[in-house]
């Protein structure tokens, strides 16, 4: 299984409103892409602020394995909602950081 780690740092004028629909959205992939084992989000509670960097924010897929999260990516309503979620992050593509590990 593959884990699609996602972390996220919004700008401070995205409300949490916002947020959830964003992964509301994300949740909805579960049901488009046959191998979506789990998906989650959730708020960094860590106190190491300055190591933190204001990444507060994030979310997992669970993947059956490597072709599903491969199709993920590619998928064009993920890319879109990918490109709603850059939108609202502090300097864009650099309010986001992914990591994907075997678990």
């Amino acid at each position: 299984m593959i884990r699609h780690l996602v972390h996220l740092r919004f700008r401070d004028d995205v409300d949490a409103a916002t947020k959830q629909a964003l992964y509301d959205r994300l949740a909805g992939l579960g049901a488009r892409i046959d191998g979506i084992a789990d998906f989650r989000h959730r708020r960094n509670v860590s106190v190491e602020t300055p190591l933190v960097r204001g990444f507060l924010d994030m979310f997992w897929f669970d993947f059956r394995d490597l072709a599903v999260r491969d199709a993920y990516l590619v998928d064009e309503v993920h890319q879109a909602i990918g490109g709603d979620i850059v939108a609202c992050l502090d300097g864009g593509a650099e309010g986001v950081f992914v990591c994907d590990i075997e678990v």
